[in-house]
């Protein structure tokens, strides 16, 4: 007997002593853990008490019948699989209790198998609906996530701070290198948020100059200033009932983040020339390369306005701080940049991965779009990476094995990239990957499980 059917509660409601005693015995006799009710009204009391996965109910009993017993179970627990007791002949009672949300009926007299049957059937078909309904969920919830690709443990934090921030209307500061992709976070935070069928709105403070940056911000009127020869609605009121994103926040003129200080604070804006406010109910997600720390002592940034924009920070990695996830980024931006028939060799991936990418993920990206159109071949090979990422590498002393650099590297990020090259070399073979690295193979397996490698970093 297994622990699965051990664990399935069943609910029988039937008024007719003799059929709920035969039917206990039969679906015990499978393992099942069984309660019996004579009514409608008790099988309701115990439903709510029990917490059965299924019901098998008939349908003709005095008080509350057995449509109404479903119709109710149903309304309460969409989950729970009804199967529906009827007296032969009355098939079209059976009918109409399928099309109200039962799984299956049984005629009276019952055959013993043809019950145990359609029981296991239900139960399945219960647990595939719940697989099936868990996979899109995931699938969704990693759907907002579709342009941020990483493994690495510095990127699964950025996931987890997005998920348990995504749906408040806390202020959210995106600080990291200039190329590590805040634009993609503040996307993400806003495509989980319940603000995602209204407007997502960007604005970067440092490409627009200081005399229409507050125009753009917050709108204007007609005649504020010349050419403004009819209003204009700014970011802020574009963005209501969504999210905007300041990128660049750092570049602000300080006198104008005084006025971003107080449409934070009173949740409300003045258009340039207008002497009406306007309330707004807007999410801001702002984005800086810059230290603001540093800013703030300077004078070039406002201390209040740091705290406002920072309430939750999120600080993206630099592509040299997460290299488990470059071998996934150059796979992911070949296939957008239509190479996903194309491999990179072994020695080509090593040699990326040795290098610091000052320009990170755009970088990357410009760097894998580039080789697949200059490329001789399917296989990307040393040769076809360009000489400066090349020239990247310090030369190896000789009798070295690998290429440490001089500011020192992490034993178990070196273990880890041993242990991939080596299952890639192999095609993913891991009695041949053990060979190759003159290990147990259930000492490969457990570094692979140790450092969560999977076949999922296998070549495209």
């Amino acid at each position: 007997m297994s622990e699965e059917i051990k664990s399935v509660r069943v609910l029988i409601v039937d008024d007719d002593v003799s059929l709920r005693r035969v039917l206990e015995y039969n679906l015990q006799e499978e393992g099942y853990e069984v309660l019996t009710a004579g009514s409608g009204e008790e099988g309701l009391r115990c439903f709510e008490d029990f917490a059965p996965a299924l019901v098998v109910t008939d349908l003709k009993m005095p008080g509350m019948g057995g449509f109404q017993l479903l119709k109710t179970v149903k309304e309460r627990s969409p989950d729970t699989v009804v199967i529906v007791i009827t007296a032969f002949g009355a098939v079209e009672a059976a009918v109409e209790a399928m099309k109200s949300g039962a799984y299956d009926f049984i005629t009276k007299p019952f055959n013993r198998d043809a019950l145990k049957l359609t029981v296991r059937k239900a139960l399945h078909m219960q647990g595939l609906s719940r697989e099936n309904r868990r996979l899109k969920e995931e699938l969704s919830s990693r759907e907002e996530y579709r342009s941020i690709i990483g493994i690495s443990r510095p990127m699964e934090e950025v996931f987890r701070v997005i998920d348990r921030v995504a749906d408040t209307d806390a202020t959210v500061l995106i600080t990291g290198e200039s190329g590590t992709g805040k634009e993609l976070v503040s996307r993400a935070i806003h495509a989980k948020s319940s603000r995602c069928a209204a407007p997502f709105v960007a604005i970067n403070c440092a490409a627009i100059p200081r005399d229409l940056l507050e125009s753009e911000l917050f709108g204007h009127v007609k005649g504020a200033f010349t050419g403004a020869v009819r209003d204009k609605t700014g970011k802020f009121q574009q963005a209501d009932g969504g999210t905007l994103f300041l990128d660049e926040v750092g570049e602000m003129p300080v006198d104008l983040q005084s006025k971003l200080l107080r449409a934070l604070q009173e949740k409300e804006i003045e258009p340039v020339g207008g002497g009406n406010t306007v309330k707004l109910d807007v999410r801001v997600v702002a984005a800086t390369n810059a230290d603001l720390e540093e800013a703030i002592s300077n004078g070039n940034f406002r201390e209040d306005l740091f705290y406002r924009l920072s309430v939750i920070p999120i600080h993206l990695p630099a592509l040299r701080e997460r290299k488990d996830d470059i071998p996934l980024l150059i796979r992911h931006f070949a296939a957008k940049h239509d190479g996903a028939s194309v491999s990179f060799s072994p020695e080509a991936l090593a040699v990326m991965a040795a290098y610091d990418w000052p320009g990170n993920v755009r970088e990357l990206e410009n760097t894998v779009e580039r080789m697949l159109i200059m490329r001789n071949g399917d296989t990307i090979i040393v040769d076809d990476i360009p000489e400066k990422i090349r020239r990247g590498r310090q030369p190896r002393r000789e009798g070295q094995v690998v290429n440490l650099p001089d500011e020192g590297y992490s034993l178990e990020q070196l273990e880890r990239e041993i242990v991939v090259e080596a299952l890639e070399r192999s095609g993913w073979n891991q009695s041949s990957a053990a060979r190759f690295l003159r290990i147990p193979r259930h000492t490969l397996i457990y570094r692979m499980e140790k450092y969560g490698i999977t076949p999922l970093e296998r070549k495209k």
